[in-house]
């Protein structure tokens, strides 16, 4: 049999030479095409392979500071600052791609299955494929849509041009259209259903919605496409409503459940998650923000972010807006004994914010020569911004197992209710038809699990932080996503790219997204460099905006092999 590995335009070297999964075995083995495809158990193994492309605490939080969140140690620049030969976002994702077809064009042939299995496996193939071409469109615009499992008699796809990116997430919104109607719902939040089929399809139209409507021509996209935009906005909500009309979903009562739990097994706010087992599959996200390993921490930018327990925001709420932490002097616990201890609290500034911040960042600042140590045991911390990241720690997890490498074994969230309860609001906001019923059924869950009093569709109030012309409503719905999604999923990096705000990443223009927490009440420690009273946290870097940023390069590789491809604008 053929040994083809990567789909469309990858190199043609690699198509010759590679392998794939489980079918690209030489003839002495006991798989091939020909025999493998004869039972379900066969193909549910196959499909199983997407499920394990889900990084989950590997890489999918905290980890993605390419945003105004986070700033310090791990500063990212630009995904891409030149053009690379090669790089594994083209590669693997169109590696998906192709698995996903062979599924598509090999699941009618197993007899042994009945009509609705096999309408079942169809629709999880198009699911993949719809999923991971729109990831490509994300990240290169203009892709082609490849519909076949191609091989090197396919040249005309494999040295043809681009299709305009359009065109392409029409295509991709066909194929998730097909698998919400023809996958099997299932009560397993540890795979892939019609309800996860919902939840992509939630996420892709309200990207695709909201970057048809504010793109321009000034930031290397064509023209606003409101009739496009509409359509998908109104998939978006209708995939929500599936979700939000669904018994077996339900916010959990405390957020930071979603993030610290050992198992989100009983957790009916999760549509699904990656499980994690002590000693057999682990990660390494709590290490990275309890250990003497300095943390990305948490920026000015985002803590400001938060509003005061009265709903306002800082330049309107009655409530204290000093943000100066408060020297405290008392004493600890450490290895059973009562030391003296000193730090900076953030008790009393947290007790009159969004309870979304107390379970996200630490209770005192940790920074240089003033190391904290969270539930006083283990490892003294420090943050690059003064702010610790708690947001996925456990108390109840052994040391040992908090602050030894990968061994952490907390289950990570994928798909949850609460991003339904976010797409949904953004919906109807962006399509200005948002009722005082839409905010309640949605928004408003995530504001009283917060302890923030409801929102209004008239808001009440415009923060003078909105400079970018949207309404106080859209403005403040977008507030609500970034808080309850912080750090979660390089969710803000690819908002701001959808709303067209990718600029707000320009550190020269926007210095807060480098600054740290307010220290002026620790005036004798001058081992820290500080803007003013705040910490710096930009460990002496910087970012600057150019509009080619908004889409990677295409790797020079690919030019090589098939100079139809051309470049994206910015990089020739």
């Amino acid at each position: 049999m053929k040994k083809i590995n990567i789909i469309g335009l990858l190199l043609i070297a690699t198509l010759i030479v590679s392998c794939d999964s489980i079918l690209d075995k030489g003839p002495l083995d006991t798989f091939t095409n020909e025999n493998f495809w004869t039972s379900e158990k066969n193909v549910e193994g196959y499909a199983n392979g997407f499920y394990n492309d889900i990084s989950g605490y590997a890489s999918d939080f905290y980890y993605n500071t390419l945003s105004d969140d986070q700033a310090g140690g791990s500063f990212r620049d630009w995904t891409f600052t030149s053009i690379p030969s090669s790089s594994s976002n083209w590669d693997d994702n169109w590696e998906e791609v192709r698995r996903a077809n062979i599924l598509l064009e090999h699941v009618d042939g197993v007899s042994s299955m009945d009509a609705d299995a096999k309408a079942n496996w169809k629709g999880f193939a198009r699911l993949m494929r719809g999923w991971f071409h729109y990831k490509l469109v994300r990240m290169y615009g203009d892709v082609p849509f490849i519909n076949k499992s191609l091989d090197i008699t396919d040249e005309g796809v494999l040295y043809g041009e681009r299709t305009d990116r359009d065109i392409v997430m029409d295509s991709v919104l066909t194929d998730l259209d097909y698998a919400c109607e023809k996958m099997k719902s299932s009560d397993s939040r540890i795979t892939f259903s019609k309800e996860d089929a919902y939840a992509i399809k939630a996420e892709v139209c309200l990207y695709e919605g909201t970057f048809r409507k504010y793109r321009s021509a000034g930031d290397a996209q064509t023209a606003p496409d409101l009739t496009g935009s509409k359509k998908y906005l109104e998939a978006c909500k209708d995939a929500c409503m599936q979700l939000m009309n669904n018994s077996n979903y339900e916010l959990s009562d405390v957020y930071q459940k979603n993030y610290n739990s050992v198992s989100l097994a009983d957790n009916k706010e999760m549509i699904l998650y990656k499980a994690y087992k002590q000693d057999v599959l682990t990660h390494s996200l709590i290490d990275y923000t309890c250990s003497s390993t300095q943390m990305s921490g948490l920026t000015k930018d985002a803590f400001d972010s938060y509003l005061f327990i009265d709903g306002k925001p800082l330049c309107c709420t009655t409530e204290n807006t000093d943000d100066a932490a408060v020297m405290y002097t008392g004493t600890k616990i450490v290895a059973g004994k009562e030391v003296p201890d000193t730090a900076l609290s953030l008790i009393s500034i947290l007790k009159v914010r969004d309870l979304r911040l107390s379970q996200t960042i630490d209770t005192a600042l940790c920074y240089v020569s003033r190391g904290f140590i969270r539930f006083n045991v283990g490892m003294s911390m420090t943050s690059s911004t003064g702010y610790g990241v708690s947001k996925y720690d456990n108390e109840a997890i052994p040391v040992e197992y908090r602050n030894q490498g990968s061994s952490n074994y907390t289950d990570a969230p994928v798909f949850w209710l609460s991003e339904i309860y976010l797409e949904y609001a953004e919906a109807c906001a962006e399509l200005g038809t948002t009722t005082q019923n839409d905010l309640d059924i949605s928004l408003n869950k995530l504001k009283a699990r917060a302890g923030l009093p409801d929102m209004s569709v008239n808001v009440g109030f415009t923060d003078d932080a909105n400079t970018i012309g949207v309404s106080d409503l859209i403005w403040e719905v977008r507030r609500e996503r970034r808080c309850e999604l912080m750090f979660d999923m390089n969710a803000r990096y690819w908002d701001l790219i959808r709303w067209h705000q990718l600029d707000k990443l320009d550190s020269n223009v926007n210095p807060n997204i480098l600054t740290g927490a307010n220290i002026v009440n620790d005036p004798y420690n001058q081992d820290i460099a500080r803007n003013g009273n705040y910490i710096d946290g930009s460990k002496g870097k910087t970012r600057t905006y150019d509009v080619k940023y908004y889409l990677y390069p295409i790797p020079s590789g690919q030019i090589s092999l098939n100079p139809q491809l051309g470049q994206n604008p910015g990089w020739n």
